[in-house]
């Protein structure tokens, strides 16, 4: 009998214990690969919402100061710069006053089109947003869940500023990765002036630059153009704006990837038990075989071998179900708002050599002290403990 069909024979003698050791490494094995997609799955979400030609300008101090409106004009005659919008939060609550349940800003209509040309707003929709002083402009997500259409009229009311607007939705935006509402920076302004009150200024001022590779070098003429004022601002690429949102995700993360280590180092003491079980039971069929001479190194290769094997098929089988899980997930987020980001987690090639390793490893390590230790206990000795 080859060493090969040996170690599967001694697998093979007790079933369940085999077959509970192999389902706690694999299920060990398929929680490290998901969570080695997060932080490429997060970078993939980043790179859904966000552009790499767009910069956000917003206050040094924070974002809930605000800068002068005039820095809208400045910035779109610097060089390198496509066009720019100013941008401010109106606040407006729809169901009941004082909650506001989706983000609605006021914004320039004459600059939308030419920042956000991959949102693919339809040209007419384009058209009406200038031409209404009413009209708004509102994400797919917002549409569906108050059942709302272009044409249908709403009424926000501001819970930052003294004014309920009524709005004409004129268009929707075809993405459901945009939950917000656009109305008209003049419609705004206009309501505020009858009250005594001017607008002037801006929460957020979006740039989107002509040349990807001119990204940094605007960024740097725009903190310059105001240093030094009244209000100096920070620049950031959209997509590093949107990743301080998931700061306290990325923590998370860091979190579940401790535990998960400590997962697997259970999994490493439990296989290990396992082991020296295996290995006590069958002292005296080790010590008969050390008789008829089988080396020490033989028979510590094939006792290291049953659990290497065990594991590396446990863990294989560990992969293949975090594949399938992944892709099931990637099937069912196609056409979802809600299930959207989970299709950037996908358990890739790099992630499959990492859980087939992880299996290796736990293998190796449990089984070498029961090895090493029935390897070199002399044959008397050993027989005299069994009889």
């Amino acid at each position: 009998m080859s060493h090969l069909r040996l170690v599967l024979a001694n697998l093979g003698r007790s079933p369940l214990r085999s077959l509970l050791t192999g389902g706690a490494i694999a299920l060990a094995v398929l929680l490290v690969c998901i969570l080695l997609t997060m932080p490429a799955g997060l970078d993939a979400l980043l790179n859904r919402i966000a552009s790499n030609t767009r910069i956000s300008v917003v206050n040094k101090a924070g974002l809930v100061y605000p800068m002068p409106y005039a820095f809208a004009r400045k910035i779109r005659a610097l060089p390198g710069v496509e066009d720019a919008m100013a941008q401010v939060w109106f606040g407006g609550a729809f169901e009941e006053e004082g909650r506001v349940t989706f983000p609605n800003f006021a914004v320039e209509t004459d600059h939308v089109e030419r920042v956000y040309p991959d949102w693919n707003i339809s040209p007419q929709g384009l058209a009406d947003f200038k031409r209404y002083r009413d009209g708004a402009i509102v994400g797919r997500e917002t549409m569906k869940k108050y059942g709302w259409k272009v044409g249908d009229r709403i009424t926000l009311r501001s819970t930052v500023w003294p004014a309920d607007l009524d709005l004409r939705i004129v268009a929707e935006i075809p993405s459901d990765r945009a939950p917000i509402l656009w109305l008209n920076w003049e419609y705004l302004a206009q309501a505020l002036e009858a009250k005594g009150r001017k607008l002037g200024i801006a929460g957020i001022v979006w740039v989107r630059v002509s040349d990807p590779k001119e990204v940094n070098s605007v960024m740097l003429r725009i903190q310059e153009l105001t240093r030094n004022s009244e209000a100096e601002t920070s620049t950031q690429t959209e997509k590093s704006f949107f990743s301080s949102f998931f700061g306290s995700l990325e923590g998370f993360v860091t979190i579940l990837m401790i535990v998960t280590g400590l997962v697997s180092l259970c999994i490493v003491f439990i296989a290990g038990n396992t082991a020296s079980m295996a290995v006590r039971e069958r002292a005296g069929e080790i010590a008969v075989l050390k008789a008829i001479g089988f080396r020490g190194a033989t028979i510590f290769s094939m006792l290291v071998a049953e659990t290497v094997v065990l594991s590396v098929l446990a863990g294989g089988a560990g992969v293949g179900l975090a594949v399938l899980l992944t892709r099931a997930l990637r099937e069912a987020a196609t056409g979802s708002a809600q299930l959207g980001p989970l299709g950037g987690f996908i358990v890739n090639q790099t992630v499959v050599l990492q859980g087939l390793a992880l299996s290796l490893l736990i293998g190796l390590v449990a089984g070498l002290i029961p090895a090493w230790g029935a390897a070199r206990k002399p044959v008397a000795q050993t027989l005299r403990e069994i009889f």
